[in-house]
């Protein structure tokens, strides 16, 4: 019935843009482009299912502390806010990512170009500057394979180009719970030069308990236009994370009082993170056919953590204690060439490049007490060594990507990526019955996608394509093992996907309409065994299958009103059976068929506004998410919620000032809700899954911005 509905949308987006074209003239959207490997096209002209999200929509009457403001109106994405600065966003991609104990991954995400996850799969969104950001692009289904491991889905993020005289631009905003946040911003651009330059700050004391958080984010672009008609952009950004971890509340906990915190007070469950990175962009163009991109980065991070982890379990002389002290350094470069060739006498574009990325990280591990783990003298602090260790992944990618336009109605293209990633691991830490845990692995996919495109008219495009990924364990799901024995986890092996995708974008009416139907099967997907207090174990799980449908709505009037639409369905099941934990009891026994957990079935996002250039503005928006199952034998879970809120502005142009306030209030109703889950939880007797998310809470900002 489901899959019936979907053709009929589709049906109807055809019959609307025939009926608009005998309609007069419609103000349309905007002209914008995404980035993609062969250059900027418009999101129309893709292939396959991309959204852009403007930097100017992400700010405006929002606090501008989390991308989980401002990407609701793009179906797919599940990005949820887990009140959790330790932890970052739970974000996924068409169900891609929504394992993640903490971080990003299944997904890749990019700043400027510059990778922002590592060659392990493992990323994180804390380093994206919303105050700077030009736009963030999202892109999803079969062609985000050709980006490489770990690529379900693909969010990039652009920092502004200043353009003209100096500008200083200062905003300010708090809110409820303590949250404030503050940023400045300078940019702007000579005949040679353009530049931005940004720094923020973000504090709150956190809605539950043991929940406050501090961030900084320092980020810079600079951009030399040379004589030769090249350009070098640089880039660079340092941000530094403290966090308290309320952790997970058990059914009981949050029945009780949702707001409090558990064990995280009597640990004092915490993470501290700082990164620095650098990187240079060279692009040139040959002649009027060629040209050449090398983009080249580096950088650090550091990361301490503090876990919930009872002295009394690490008795057991494999253990690696409740501190995790990670030094990282990590870098790489990718060199691209792409063409303007014909063939048979008719355009084809023509990509191909070579990626590097290399990331060495120091794993040490303490005990978080002090005295006897029998009866400790003090939890939370850091105590003995208990594990240390270098490990190392790099990846070396060549990649090849054509776009053959062979009628003026029908374009073909096609790309593959041979991805190959190599994990090893020297074992410092050798005593006692603690043996030398060392070991490497190897992982190697070829990678193909393919689509084939249908100009139906000026204003509908049609389009099918398939591709091939693949997703290798990260460092931190290789870390730990669910026997106690101590190394990594190389009997982990890569979950590999394969994807389809149909659909249909249409202007009408001064809008742009998208819709795609889609599955992905996978094999030896990659699930969480065992979850307690904060550390996770995983293993293969078999086969699984998503079977979804989006629809997308973004319209805009010439009087300014803007609507927004989008809805998700997203069937994600397990195809086999398997045990969760392993080994298998009567009480472990997943049966084929049960939901895959952290994924909604459903998803709506709805807005609606009136935002003219200058004078007041307003708005309103509703977000609905469906059930969200728990654990993989779908025992236990957090039911749907719709929320509501609104937002009231005013902007004003005085002279050479840019003056603009705002108003906002997110939960209208005060609904008490569930805000996302941590799969596959298993503290004994009351697993602690559950992360509530606040009530009704209200946000007011102001900012001023001077052109010199």
């Amino acid at each position: 019935m489901k899959f019936r509905l979907v053709t009929a949308a589709f049906a109807a987006a055809g019959c609307c843009v025939a009926q608009a074209q005998d309609a007069p003239p419609a103000p349309m959207l905007r002209e914008i482009t995404v980035s993609t490997p062969r250059g900027e096209i418009r999101p129309f002209d893709v292939p396959g299912s991309v959204d852009r999200v403007e930097g100017s929509e992400m700010r405006e009457g929002r606090l501008g502390a989390n991308l989980s403001e401002s990407l609701g109106p793009v179906p797919g994405l599940q990005l949820l806010n887990r009140q959790n600065y330790a932890q970052d966003l739970q974000l996924s991609i068409r169900g891609f990512g929504a394992r993640s104990t903490f971080g990003v991954r299944g997904v890749r995400i990019y700043v400027d170009g510059i990778p922002a996850t590592l060659p392990d799969g493992q990323g994180q969104t804390s380093n994206i500057d919303i105050g700077s950001a030009a736009r963030v692009e999202i892109l999803r289904g079969p062609f985000s394979a050709l980006y490489g491991n770990s690529s379900g889905g693909v969010v990039q993020a652009f920092t502004e180009e200043g353009e003209g005289s100096p500008t200083l631009d200062f905003s300010v905003a708090g809110g409820s719970f303590g949250t404030w946040r503050t940023g400045s911003k300078l940019s702007g651009s000579t005949d040679a030069v353009d530049y931005t330059l940004s720094a923020s700050r973000f504090h709150t004391d956190g809605w539950r308990e043991h929940s406050a958080a501090d961030r900084e984010i320092q980020n810079g672009k600079l951009r030399f236009h040379l004589d030769d008609g090249s350009k070098l952009t640089l880039v660079f950004n340092s941000v530094h994370v403290y966090a308290q971890d309320p952790l997970g509340l058990s059914a009981g906990q949050y029945a009780l009082d949702p707001r409090s915190a558990g064990l995280a007070t009597q640990f004092d469950t915490r993470k501290t993170a700082d990164q620095q990175q650098l990187g240079l962009t060279y692009e040139r163009r040959i002649d009027a056919r060629n040209a050449l991109r090398l983009m080249v980065y580096g950088g650090q991070r550091s990361t301490v953590q503090f876990q919930s982890i009872p002295a009394s379990a690490q008795l057991n002389p494999l253990h690696a204690g409740g501190v995790i002290d990670l030094a990282r350094d990590y870098g790489g470069m990718d060199l691209r060439w792409s063409a303007n060739l014909q063939l048979a006498d008719r355009p084809f574009d023509l990509v191909a490049g070579l990626a590097y990325d290399k990331l060495r990280e120091q794993r040490r591990g303490f005990e978080n007490f002090f005295g006897r783990a029998t009866a400790p003298l003090a939890l939370g602090v850091q105590g003995r060594l208990r594990r240390d260790e270098r490990n190392e992944v790099r990846n070396l990618d060549p990649y090849v990507q054509g776009n053959w336009r062979f009628t003026d109605r029908w374009t073909l293209e096609a790309g593959v990526r041979r991805s190959n990633v190599r994990f090893s691991s020297h074992d410092l830490y050798i005593v006692g019955p603690n043996g030398d845990d060392s070991g490497s692995a190897r992982y190697g996919k070829t990678l193909p996608v393919a689509s084939l495109r249908y100009q139906a008219t000026p204003d509908l495009a049609l389009y099918a394509s398939a591709g091939r990924g693949f997703e290798t364990p990260t460092l931190n799901e290789l870390s730990y093992r669910a026997d106690g024995v101590g190394g990594l986890n190389f009997g982990l092996q890569p979950s590999v996907n394969t994807s389809i995708e149909a659909g249909a974008k249409a202007r009408l009416a001064g809008g742009l309409l998208t819709a795609a139907l889609f599955q992905t099967r996978t094999r030896d997907e990659i699930v969480t065994n065992t979850n307690v207090s904060g550390r996770a174990t995983f293993q293969n799980a078999g086969r699984t299958r998503r079977d979804g449908f989006e629809l997308a709505w973004q319209h805009e009037t010439l009087d300014h009103w803007r609507t927004q639409l989008a809805y998700t369905w997203l069937d994600a099941r397990y195809r086999d059976g398997f045990c969760s934990p392993s080994p298998c009891s009567a009480a472990s026994t997943v049966p084929a068929g049960n939901r895959i957990p952290g994924i909604a079935e459903h998803a709506l996002f709805a807005s609606f506004g009136w935002v003219p250039p200058e004078g007041w503005r307003a708005g309103a928006e509703l977000r609905a998410l469906g059930a969200i199952e728990a654990n993989d034998r779908n025992t236990a879970g957090a039911p749907g919620y719709a929320l509501a809120a609104v937002y009231v502005g005013y902007v004003k142009r005085w002279s050479r000032w840019d003056l603009n306030a705002f108003l906002r209030v997110d939960n209208l109703f005060d609904r008490r809700y569930i805000g996302s889950v941590i799969v596959n939880e298993a503290t004994p007797i009351a697993p602690r899954y559950f992360e509530p998310a606040p009530g009704r809470n209200w946000t007011l900002g102001m900012g001023a911005a001077y052109r010199f």
